[in-house]
């Protein structure tokens, strides 16, 4: 039986996939373990971080004509709140396929040092289906998870634009992804508050890296509320 080749590039729609890690939470500012379920939103300095960003984006228009995603956590949907009117006004649809790693109910909302009291030191460039959170996600659960969501959404908007707020583990999951790398090791990845990172799918299974962590609207900011 013989298998068709895969369409040249230039026949295939390429989707463009704009991810921008929220700005600071109150959990980020706090140093508490900030699940959906204990997720209070943007800090002060987050909801300025954004509003820089919107500032940027709705002088350059570099994103438009965009369909808008965020997590289901308050600090994503926020984000996409403050970025709708710089983007044409779009509408926020809210997917959790995009949520951040799941802590679980045991350790959400736990402050980092509670946390370590209880459990010890997370150790998360290991095995990606040990489990760090008890009764929460392993990373190999989020990258599962991302990776379907990022699937039934770039299907869904195929050879359009899509920006979605949501997270650094998103993100990270997202870039091991578009590399075919192993979901943990290999190398580290911190992504800005409020930091642009944009994909571009050129054909299947083909992912184009044009930007990682783009965050140069923030210049003049305290990198935190604690260094404010």
């Amino acid at each position: 039986m013989s298998t068709a080749a895969a369409p040249p590039e230039e026949q295939f729609p390429r989707t463009r996939l704009v991810l921008i890690r929220h700005g600071e939470s109150n959990a980020n500012a706090t140093r508490t373990i900030g699940g959906h379920r204990s997720c209070t939103g943007l800090s002060d300095l987050g909801r300025r971080q954004c509003a820089r960003l919107a500032t940027r984006l709705a002088e350059t228009v570099e994103l438009a004509d965009v369909a808008l995603y965020a997590s289901q956590y308050p600090r994503a949907i926020e984000t996409a709140e403050i970025l709708a009117p710089s983007l044409g006004h779009a509408e926020v649809h809210v997917e959790a396929g995009f949520g951040e790693h799941d802590p679980g109910p045991e350790c959400d909302g736990l402050s980092y040092d509670e946390f370590i009291a209880r459990h010890g030191w997370p150790v998360w460039e290991s095995d990606p289906y040990a489990i760090t959170f008890p009764g929460g996600e392993t990373v190999a659960d989020l990258h599962h998870r991302v990776g379907a969501t990022i699937a039934a959404v770039t299907g869904r908007h195929r050879g359009g634009s899509i920006v979605v707020a949501c997270h650094g583990g998103v993100v990270n999951a997202a870039l091991r992804m578009a590399l075919h790398v192993a979901p943990t090791g290999g190398f580290e990845l911190y992504t800005t508050n409020a930091a642009i990172t944009e994909l571009l799918q050129v054909r299947p299974g083909r992912w184009r890296v044009l930007r990682v962590n783009d965050s140069s609207h923030l210049a003049g900011l305290p990198a935190s509320s604690s260094s404010a």
